[in-house]
C-alpha cells in the first residue's frame, strides 16, 4: 500500500508540472504580455492596408521588440486603418521622422510593424502619429498579379 501510495505522489508531482508547463507555453505563444506590463507611450500611424496585423503584434526594430500594437481602427474621414502601438518608455528616443512598415516573418508567418528611425534631433512623443508609412503587401494581391501578368504574355504571343 506503501508503495502504490508513493506513485501517485509522483504522478501528480509530474502532472501538476506539466500542466504549468503548458500553461506558461500557452502564454508565450499568445504573446500575453499584461503578467510583465511596461512603463509605455501610445504613438500612430496609418496604413492603406493592414493585411493580417492583429492586436499585441509585435513592433520591432532591426528585428528586436521595442513595442506591441494595441488598438486597430478605421479612420472615418480618411478610410485607412489607424494603428495605435505601444511603445516601451526605454525606447522614447525615435526620431520624429520614423517610418512603420508592416512586415511578415518568414514568407506565411505573423505580420508585425518594423519602425526605421530616422535622422531628425525631435524625437516622437506620447499621442504622436507616424506619417510615413508602408502597407502590407498582401500575398493574395501578389499572386494575382503575377496571374494577370501571366496571361497577358500569353495573348501577346
Amino acid at each position: 500500500m506503501k508503495q502504490q501510495t508513493k506513485i501517485e505522489i509522483w504522478v501528480g508531482a509530474f502532472m501538476l508540472m506539466a500542466m504549468v508547463a503548458l500553461a506558461f507555453i500557452a502564454l508565450k505563444v499568445s504573446n500575453f504580455s499584461s503578467i510583465q506590463d511596461q512603463p509605455a507611450y501610445t504613438i500612430s500611424a496609418k496604413f492603406q492596408d493592414i493585411g493580417g496585423l492583429k492586436v499585441r503584434a509585435p513592433v520591432k526594430i532591426s528585428g528586436v521588440v521595442v513595442g506591441r500594437v494595441q488598438r486597430i481602427i478605421l479612420d472615418q474621414q480618411t478610410f485607412m486603418a489607424q494603428v495605435d502601438m505601444k511603445i516601451f518608455k526605454q525606447y522614447n528616443d525615435l526620431p520624429i521622422d520614423t517610418s512603420a512598415s508592416i512586415l511578415t516573418s518568414g514568407l506565411l508567418g505573423d505580420q508585425y510593424i518594423g519602425l526605421n528611425p530616422g535622422g531628425e534631433e525631435d524625437v516622437l512623443q506620447d499621442g504622436d502619429e507616424i506619417t510615413m508609412t508602408q502597407s502590407a503587401l498582401v500575398l493574395e494581391n501578389l499572386i494575382s498579379q503575377f496571374l494577370v501578368k501571366l496571361s497577358d504574355k500569353g495573348d501577346a504571343k
